[in-house]
């Protein structure tokens, strides 16, 4: 997985990140178990991003 730099103060992302507002109910019926899943899954690949605004 590729980073890149977030700001001035060393910290690096992921080039990839992971949206969370179809985690919500924002979409509909969310299923907590396929959510949790996904952020596994996602750790797992290095992604280290995560949009949850």
């Amino acid at each position: 997985m590729r980073h890149r730099m977030l700001g001035k103060q060393g910290l690096q992302v992921a080039a990839i990140g992971l949206g969370c507002m179809g985690m919500s109910h924002t979409y509909g019926q969310a299923d907590e178990a396929e959510s949790v899943a996904t952020l596994h899954r996602a750790l797992e690949l290095g992604v280290n991003f995560f949009d949850t605004a």
